[in-house]
């Protein structure tokens, strides 16, 4: 067996444990809230005019399977995403949080993989341009930025570029999608519809995971530049372009290839609060709701699960990228 099948397979175990335990830490949260599904939809109904009983607590509770113990819920629930896909029923709604969810959790992914892609696709040229121009007028520029990008909020840059094209378009830039193509099916016009509104929230949710890569990939440059191994292939008649890409970059970027998966995570983080602020019905928006709002923790934990597994396999996807493209990092696996 080679080595990239053998770290491969180590790394897929691992994760199919980490995955497994975040299922017990998720369903474990969504236990601490107060009051179960069955009260809180008894109570649901109760603002809706409905006089319900203990009696239809109880009853409410026993259609769920709440009567049953923790681990076996808990277990339920995970051979239900496994084997079928299903993710519960909403406490709230009684519809499957599968089809709840399903079309604005892709939507959260779009947005989400779109802004990473255009992180690095800026982070990584920007970055290593601006370490090969150090002390520079340029490189001055290029810091003075990447120091905004950190200093600012993302829902800072939403509000302002939403007051700007108020004021001098008459547009607020909200929603993905026009007024007729809000409810309509999905066709090749409502998905060119969205890609003329999705610019706004991409920029935004990759605007301070730039600026956080530009400055590492700079920093880690300028580190590997100073190396003696640098300085002997100068001394070699290397230089410029293929002396920064055969060498410095091809060390220094290692690190940035780990961060990917804590890149996702922060623009998950940041999805929720740019969702509500740009007013797009996302699962992030769905999140904050489920939390704040309606207090629906079948929902919310439906999607903390799915945004923590796309999470971990990303980081599973760059473990084995580095170890394909650095073989330092299989060999340290096998000592």
């Amino acid at each position: 067996m080679s080595d990239i099948l053998r770290f491969t397979l180590h790394r897929f175990v691992v994760t199919m444990v980490m995955l497994f335990a975040l299922t017990f830490i998720v369903y474990g949260l969504m236990e601490l809230v107060p009051a179960n599904c069955a009260e809180r939809y008894v109570a649901y109904k109760a603002t809706q005019g409905q006089i319900l009983t203990e009696a239809d607590v109880r009853a409410e509770e026993i259609r769920m399977g709440l009567d049953k113990p923790f681990v076996e819920r808990w277990l339920n629930w995970v051979k239900g995403i496994v084997l079928e896909g299903d993710l519960g029923q909403s406490c709230l709604w009684r519809v499957d949080v599968t089809a709840l969810v399903g079309d604005k959790f892709l939507l959260s992914m779009a947005l989400a993989y779109t802004a990473l892609f255009l992180t690095y696709i800026i982070a990584l040229p920007v970055g290593i341009f601006s370490a090969n121009l150090r002390g520079g007028f340029t490189d001055g520029s290029i810091r003075f930025i990447s120091y905004l990008g950190l200093a600012l909020p993302n829902f800072f840059i939403a509000l302002g570029i939403m007051v700007i094209s108020t004021v001098y378009f008459g547009d607020t830039l909200t929603g993905l999608f026009s007024a007729e193509y809000e409810n309509a099916p999905w066709s090749m016009a409502k998905f060119a519809d969205m890609a003329s509104r999705a610019w706004l929230p991409v920029i935004v949710l990759a605007w301070s995971a730039t600026a956080l890569q530009l400055q590492t990939i700079r920093a880690l440059m300028l580190d590997e530049n100073d190396k003696l191994y640098v300085t002997a292939a100068r001394a070699r008649g290397i230089i410029g372009f293929s002396l920064m890409m055969r060498y410095p970059a091809r060390h220094a970027l290692t690190p940035v290839v780990n961060s990917i998966g804590y890149d996702l995570n922060r623009i998950f983080s940041d999805l929720p609060i740019i969702a509500t602020v740009l007013v797009i019905s996302d699962s992030g928006n769905l999140l904050l709701e489920s939390l704040a709002v309606s207090n629906d923790q079948t929902v919310a934990g439906a999607i903390i699960l799915m945004k923590t597994t796309a999470i971990v396999v990303m980081n599973f996807l760059t473990d084995v990228l580095l170890a394909i493209v650095d073989p330092r990092i299989r060999k340290s696996f096998l000592k």
